[in-house]
């Protein structure tokens, strides 16, 4: 199962339920953990648990587990550090644009978010951050943390599973599938841009007339 030269199947049999955690804990709610490819992650899981890798109901659990207190890691980060991270320096491993993007869909969807950003690459390391720089009532964080982190690793790796079992030989296919999941997780994002741009665009052309 190489990915991009990399034996990502190995490396998360390596890692075990102990390495799961911790990348599942760090891209959701660490700046450090915007990198990793959670999605893809899940996914090959998924699949190694349906070859008997790893105990099905335990690895959901691990995974489950890791994603809720992810977030609540980054939210308690963005309610400590507050405004002060939109002035921070951009990095090695921090970007001011990833923050503002993870801004940007809080404010277009509100609490939803912290469900939505679970499946899109980037913001969802940065959503939680927002929620607590915004101070957003925490009993609904939490909730919504909940929920996302459950229809997130459940859903993922529950597909995987389902498909590992289903379709023989399916390490061939999964290159193109772990692919066809990049492209899609990164969707979303990339209509919030066009609908953004159209946006501004919209407003620039209305100041002209004006004029």
């Amino acid at each position: 199962m190489d990915f991009f030269g990399i034996d990502l199947a190995g490396a998360i049999q390596t890692a075990g339920y102990l390495g799961l955690f911790a990348v599942i804990f760090a891209e959701t709610g660490l700046f450090l953990g915007f990198f990793f490819p959670g999605d893809s992650l899940l996914f090959v899981a998924g699949i190694l648990a349906a070859q008997g890798f790893f105990s099905f109901p335990l690895l959901v659990l691990v995974l489950f587990v890791a994603a809720i207190i992810g977030n609540i890691a980054g939210y308690a980060f963005g309610r400590y550090v507050g405004p002060k991270i939109f002035t921070r320096e951009d990095s090695l491993l921090f970007h001011k644009s990833h923050v503002y993007k993870a801004q940007s869909f809080y404010k277009t969807y509100g609490a939803k978010t912290i469900i939505l950003a679970r499946f899109i690459p980037i913001v969802r390391t940065f959503a939680p951050i927002v929620a607590g720089v915004a101070r957003m009532h925490y009993p609904t964080f939490i909730l919504y943390n909940i929920l996302g982190a459950f229809i997130w690793t459940a859903g993922i790796t529950g597909i995987a599973y389902y498909l590992g079992g289903l379709i023989e030989d399916i390490d061939r296919y999964l290159l193109p599938i772990v692919f066809a999941l990049i492209v899609i997780s990164f969707l979303p994002a990339f209509f919030q841009y066009r609908k953004e741009k159209q946006q501004k665009e919209i407003v620039s052309a209305e100041k002209d007339s004006t004029n």
